[in-house]
């Protein structure tokens, strides 16, 4: 009864089809009512890429031109990354990208030139659209988790996680973690967890030479991972 559930926002989980690929979680994202978000967004913005990358970017929301185009990263926060991507080494056509949460939150602007600002989901939106990205981490089965900034490194690791106490560091996620971990041959745990900063904070950057700088360092951690 979709009524019912958009009246609750119960999160995203009961939306979640539990056989099929990328493209029926796609599909039965479109129709996600988990969270009030849907409600004012244009459209979900799911995660695009490859159906079986080794890399998988978590961003945090679709943006503004994302919410529009439908797809994720395409914005100028986007471009800078796969610039980035490019300068530490790694293929964009092989990895995975995707966001926390699946719906542009905004402000509207009214005064001037109207516009849709950009507003940090909170830690309850972020829960309810949880169920979407560990979705996506079973069906793709990356090798490597990247955290593009604080929103995302909590949807991953969750509500304590800190960029700045992690940032460019290769860490294991651990045994029993929610979001599913791949296994070798020998049945072993293997998925690697990275975080940096996202994208569009290098373009609020103060020194923006010096913040593109570190973005490219760190993802050439996960390029010698992949590699």
């Amino acid at each position: 009864m979709p009524g019912s559930r958009d009246a609750a926002h119960g999160g995203a989980l009961p939306y979640v089809p539990a056989r099929g690929g990328i493209p029926a979680l796609r599909r039965a994202a479109a129709d996600c009512r988990g969270c009030p978000l849907y409600a004012d967004a244009t459209q979900t913005v799911f995660g695009a890429g490859r159906a079986r990358a080794r890399l998988m970017l978590v961003g945090e929301q679709p943006g503004d031109q994302e919410d529009k185009a439908g797809e994720p990263f395409v914005g100028p926060a986007g471009h800078l990354l796969r610039k980035a991507l490019g300068e530490a080494g790694i293929d964009e056509e092989q990895a995975y990208f995707t966001n926390a949460v699946k719906h542009f939150k905004f402000a509207p602007v009214t005064e001037g030139r109207k516009r849709r600002i950009h507003k940090a989901p909170n830690l309850r939106e972020l829960a309810a659209c949880r169920p979407w990205l560990a979705a996506e981490v079973r069906r793709v089965n990356p090798e490597l988790l990247v955290a593009l900034g604080a929103t995302a490194g909590k949807s991953v690791l969750g509500n304590s996680f800190k960029v700045t106490e992690s940032r460019g560091a290769l860490l294991c996620l651990a045994s029993g973690h929610d979001l599913p971990l791949a296994a070798d041959e020998e049945g072993d745990a293997h998925r690697r967890f990275l975080a940096t900063v996202h994208p569009s904070a290098v373009l609020r950057a103060k020194d923006r030479d010096e913040a593109y700088g570190g973005l490219v360092s760190d993802l050439r951690v996960a390029a010698r991972f992949l590699d």
